[in-house]
C-alpha cells in the first residue's frame, strides 16, 4: 500500500512539475512584446520568441507593436462662425515604450480614444466653416501634433490624423450654395470691369498714335470706306478729314462773287 502511495505521490508531484514547466513557457511574435512583473513590481520587457515566465511569482502582459487604426466616433463640433457640424476622423498610432503604455495609463486604446474625441472638438470648434472644409490638412496637422504630445507619456506615437466626413445641416448646405453662386457673379463682374478697363486704355493709347501720325489716320479712313463698301446697307456714310472740310471752305470764301 505503502508502495502504491509512494508511486502515486511521485507521479503526481512529477505530472504537477510538468504543468508547472509546461505552463512557464510563453512564445511572443515578432510585433509582441511582453511586460513582466515580478511579485507585483515591474522587473522587464521581453520578447519576441520564447521567455520563460516563474508561474505564481512573476506575470506578464502582452503588447501589440503594430500600428493600430482607431475610427473616431462622430462629434458635434460648433465652430468659430457658431455653425453646427458632425465630424469624425480616423487615426494611426503605434506603441513605442510596452512599459509605459501598461504602466503609466490604465487602458491606452480607450485613453487614446477618448483623447482623440475631446482634442478633435476642441481644435475644430477655434476655426470656422469655411477653414473646416478648405484646410483640412492644416488641421489633421494640428490635431495630430496635439495628440502625439499628450500621448507620449503613454509610451503611444500618433502617427497620423485624417477628417473623414463633414455633415452639414441642408440649410448650411443651400447658405453656402448661395454664397458661392454670389462670388462667382461677383468675379464675373469684376473680369468684366477689367476688360473693359483694359479695352478703354488700348483705345486711348490708338487715339495718341493718330493723333501723332496723320498718315495713318488717313490709313484708318481708307479701311473704313473698304469695310463700308463691301456692306450691302443701301446707306454708305463717309468719314471725311475735319482738316479737308477747312479747306474746302477757305477756298470757298477765296472766291469772286461768294458771300463772306
Amino acid at each position: 500500500m505503502n508502495v502504491v502511495w509512494d508511486f502515486f505521490g511521485v507521479g503526481g508531484i512529477l505530472v504537477l512539475v510538468a504543468i508547472l514547466v509546461i505552463a512557464s513557457f510563453r512564445i511572443l511574435r515578432e510585433y509582441e512584446r511582453g511586460v513582466v512583473f515580478m511579485l507585483g513590481r515591474f522587473w522587464r520587457v521581453k520578447g519576441p520568441g520564447l521567455i520563460i515566465i516563474i508561474p505564481g511569482i512573476q506575470q506578464m502582459v502582452r503588447v501589440d507593436l503594430r500600428t493600430v487604426v482607431m475610427d473616431v466616433p462622430s462629434q458635434d463640433v460648433i465652430t468659430r462662425d457658431n455653425v453646427s457640424v458632425k465630424v469624425n476622423a480616423v487615426i494611426y498610432f503605434r506603441v513605442m515604450d510596452p512599459q509605459k503604455a501598461i504602466i503609466q495609463v490604465e487602458n491606452f486604446l480607450e485613453a487614446t480614444s477618448q483623447l482623440a474625441q475631446t482634442t478633435l472638438r476642441a481644435v475644430l470648434g477655434k476655426h470656422e466653416l469655411d477653414e473646416l472644409l478648405a484646410e483640412r490638412d492644416k488641421l489633421n496637422m494640428d490635431i495630430q501634433q496635439i495628440l502625439d504630445a499628450q500621448t507620449d507619456a503613454w509610451g503611444i506615437k500618433v502617427a497620423n490624423v485624417e477628417i473623414k466626413h463633414v455633415d452639414i445641416d441642408q440649410s448650411m448646405v443651400r447658405a453656402i450654395a448661395q454664397q458661392a453662386e454670389a462670388e462667382r457673379t461677383r468675379r464675373a463682374k469684376v473680369i468684366h470691369a477689367e476688360g473693359e478697363l483694359q479695352a478703354a486704355e488700348k483705345l486711348l493709347q490708338a487715339a495718341q498714335m493718330l493723333a501723332r501720325q496723320p498718315q495713318a489716320m488717313q490709313l484708318r479712313y481708307l479701311q473704313t470706306l473698304g469695310s463700308i463698301a463691301g456692306d450691302k446697307s443701301s446707306t454708305i456714310v463717309f468719314p471725311v478729314p475735319m482738316d479737308l472740310l477747312a479747306s474746302f471752305v477757305d477756298l470757298l470764301k477765296g472766291k469772286p462773287g461768294t458771300a463772306a
